[in-house]
């Protein structure tokens, strides 16, 4: 199922911003979304996963700060992040299934000091 992201963008640290990622397609069959990010130079990490049983997982270096969740009934995950800091730094990227996953094409963070 395609995917769009949208809602990156620049902000000092401290900041808050909401990531959307629209899917073209029905995800309430889809039981794995998640949030990656990557920066220059290194491996996509994994930022939040949450289940079509609305289980969540955080990266530690996430935990209490951002939230993800999911919409269904609008084909949308969306990732709420607060108290942004500069190593929050990264492209964002939303996920859909674990095998033969389908990736968007990315929205850029930008978290100043």
């Amino acid at each position: 199922v395609p995917l769009v992201e949208s809602g990156g963008g620049l902000v000092q640290a401290g900041g808050s911003l909401r990531l959307s990622c629209a899917a073209s397609g029905s995800i309430s069959s889809i039981n794995y979304m998640g949030w990656y990010r990557q920066v220059p130079g290194k491996q996509r990490e994994v930022v939040a996963i949450i289940t079509s049983g609305g289980m969540t997982n955080y990266a530690t270096s996430v935990k209490g700060r951002f939230t993800i969740s999911r919409d269904n009934a609008k084909n949308a995950v969306y990732l709420q992040m607060n108290s942004l800091k500069p190593e929050d730094t990264a492209v964002y990227y939303c996920r859909a299934g674990l095998i033969r996953p389908a990736w968007g094409q990315g929205t850029q963070v930008t978290v100043s000091s």
